[in-house]
C-alpha cells in the first residue's frame, strides 16, 4: 500500500468562522493553528497547503488568564543599536489594533518559513463583529463548546 501525499489541486478548502469573545487566546490559536495547517483532515500533508481558511470575529474580547494582561510583554526590534521595544498585551488590547495578539499566537505556533507566511495568508481577523466574507459561505465553529477551559472567566 502507498502512502497518501496530496496535491495542491485536489485540496479542498472551506471557510470557517470563530468567534473569539470570551475565549482564551493560547487555546484558541492553537485551534486555528491546526485548521490553518490541516491537520484535522485524513489527507493531511506537511508539504501542502491543505488547511482552511479561518475568520475569527470579534478578537478584541479574548481573554488572557492569569495576569498575562499585564505581565506578557511583546518585543520588537527597530534594527538600530538599542532599538528594542517592548509592548503589553493589555497595551495592545485597548489599542487600535487588538487584533494582532490573536494573529502574533497563530503564527508563533505556525513553522517560520514560506509555508507558514502562505497558512498565514489563510488566516483573517476582525477586531468587531462584522467581517466581508460572507459572500464564500462560512461555517460556524463554536470552539466555546470543544471544552469548558476554551472560555475564559
Amino acid at each position: 500500500m502507498k502512502t497518501y501525499s496530496a496535491k495542491p489541486a485536489d485540496v479542498e478548502k472551506k471557510w470557517v468562522v470563530i468567534d473569539a469573545s470570551g475565549l482564551v487566546v493560547g487555546r484558541l490559536a492553537v485551534l486555528i493553528a491546526t485548521r490553518l495547517k490541516g491537520k484535522h483532515k485524513p489527507t493531511y500533508t506537511p508539504h501542502v497547503d491543505c488547511g482552511d481558511n479561518v475568520v475569527v470575529i470579534n478578537a478584541d474580547k479574548v481573554v488572557l488568564t492569569g495576569n498575562k494582561r499585564n505581565d506578557k510583554v511583546y518585543y520588537h526590534h527597530t534594527g538600530f543599536p538599542g532599538g528594542i521595544k517592548e509592548r503589553t498585551a493589555k497595551f495592545i488590547l485597548e489599542g487600535r489594533f487588538p487584533e494582532r495578539v490573536v494573529e502574533k499566537a497563530v503564527e508563533r505556533m505556525l513553522a517560520r518559513g514560506p509555508l507558514g507566511r502562505k497558512l498565514m495568508g489563510n488566516l483573517r481577523v476582525y477586531k468587531g463583529a462584522s467581517h466581508p466574507h460572507e459572500a464564500q459561505q462560512p461555517v460556524t465553529l463554536d470552539v466555546a463548546a470543544l471544552n469548558r477551559k476554551n472560555v475564559g472567566i
